[in-house]
């Protein structure tokens, strides 16, 4: 993939800065997609975890996600002023500081061991995502020629993905590494014990984000120091017209991929935060939960491969015809996921991980073609779209009680369903 070099009088992040090779910034920006990918994934080892502790149903715990996600459509506007007024490279470090300071606000809940101000501390940890999303998707995807647009962001989300990888086996040493007593082992404790041990299991979550916010904050630093290309000329500082969201949402190829980023992330969440849950079922895998976290960290790390092979096949064939036909995979796998026991049904969820890799770039890449100033209106609705990532998983925990988890896969594969069309059809600039 080629990624041309910004000519001596392009802009940067300094004004008086000479020019930066987009690789060099390219590189720069990719490790912020990896500690978003680190921190995103491990809401899955959180979920188990918080469900044991606090003694939640499906639903409950789901609120995990419900919250961290739920800030993307509460947050991706601001973000995406905050992006406007400061610039992609300031707005990377924004978003970076205040996903640092939600990390530290572990360490208050974990005292408080109440649940709701992990989901606060979440919360305020997702708002910063939200503003990295708002600012380094569309920087990537325009740091060189559009018609390799996916294929350049894709790659980049690679680094999300090895994120998304560790993140799972981190966690399930630091997080649930200890043993998780029942409702029923826990009763039989004198009531000074149980008060130990639920502070004790609340705190365990304290090191592991405390560690994450100091390095977030290093990661800011590093940032605001390296010189970045500006790319003001798709920003709203080079709108005359001033666009209104509406005027971006006329384009129907941006509607149809705000619907399709809805329903891909929230597939994707939804059928990484059952997992373990899924392979510890007697009739699937009847693993331990920590041994469930290593099939958690190969879904995601097969989204890792599947992005470095995908960026290569982006490069060659028509990124429409690839996500159609990725996303069919994905509804093959989960009939398999959804009929299957044992080692089918164990192996068929865990591949899905293999053909969502190129989904979300492909789609965010597609959504913001060809359209110059408003490109930056469109990435903050493209982000407000990831509140699927929320909606999806609670309605698929709110199934889970009802139907069991195994049959409550038909929600994601309903998802996988639409972005076949979008692929096929929507995607298109006509319409």
């Amino acid at each position: 993939m080629h990624i041309s070099q910004m000519p001596s009088g392009a802009p940067s992040g300094d004004a008086t800065a000479p020019a930066v090779n987009t690789r060099v910034a390219l590189a720069v920006v990719t490790t912020v997609f990896f500690m978003w990918g680190f921190l995103t994934c491990l809401n899955d080892i959180l979920i188990p975890h918080l469900k044991a502790v606090f003694e939640l149903n499906y639903a409950r715990a789901m609120l995990v996600q419900f919250t961290f996600f739920g800030a993307y459509f509460l947050m991706s506007l601001p973000a995406g002023r905050l992006v406007a007024h400061l610039g992609y490279k300031k707005g990377i470090v924004a978003g970076l500081v205040i996903a640092g300071i939600g990390a530290l606000g572990f360490w208050p809940a974990a005292h408080l061991r109440i649940y709701e101000a992990f989901l606060a501390a979440l919360f305020v940890l997702a708002t910063g995502i939200t503003v990295l999303q708002v600012a380094a998707n569309p920087y990537v995807a325009l740091l060189g020629p559009e018609s390799t647009a996916s294929s350049r962001l894709t790659l980049a989300q690679a680094l999300n993905s090895l994120g998304t990888a560790i993140a799972p086996k981190f966690g399930g040493m630091l997080i649930l590494g200890g043993t998780i007593l029942s409702a029923e082992q826990l009763s039989a404790l004198p009531e000074a014990q149980q008060l130990a041990y639920r502070g004790a299991e609340a705190q365990s979550v304290q090191g592991p984000y405390i560690g994450l916010a100091f390095v977030l904050f290093l990661l800011a630093v590093f940032v605001f120091l390296f010189r970045l290309p500006a790319l003001t000329e798709t920003t709203e500082q080079a709108d005359d017209q001033k666009h209104t969201l509406m005027d971006t949402l006329r384009h129907p190829h941006v509607l149809f991929g705000v619907l399709a980023i809805f329903f891909y992330v929230g597939a994707e969440v939804a059928i990484g935060s059952f997992l373990v849950n899924y392979l510890s079922m007697p009739e699937i895998g009847g693993f331990s939960e920590q041994h469930a976290t290593n099939y958690v960290s190969a879904y995601w790390t097969l989204a890792m491969v599947g992005r470095f092979i995908g960026s290569a096949l982006l490069a060659k064939f028509p990124p429409r015809t690839l996500l159609a036909l990725f996303a069919l995979a994905c509804v093959a796998l989960l009939l398999l996921t959804m009929s299957g026991a044992g080692s089918l049904a164990v192996y068929s969820v865990v591949a899905i991980g293999l053909f969502n890799s190129i989904m979300f770039p492909t789609i965010f890449a597609l959504g913001i073609e060809r359209l110059g100033p408003l490109t930056g209106k469109a990435s903050s609705l493209l982000i407000m779209a990831i509140v699927g990532g929320a909606v999806v998983p609670f309605a698929q925990g709110l199934l889970a009680d009802r139907i069991g988890v195994q049959h409550a896969f038909v929600l994601p594969l309903l998802c996988y369903g639409y972005i076949v069309w979008y692929g096929l059809r929507g995607s298109r600039r006509d319409g």
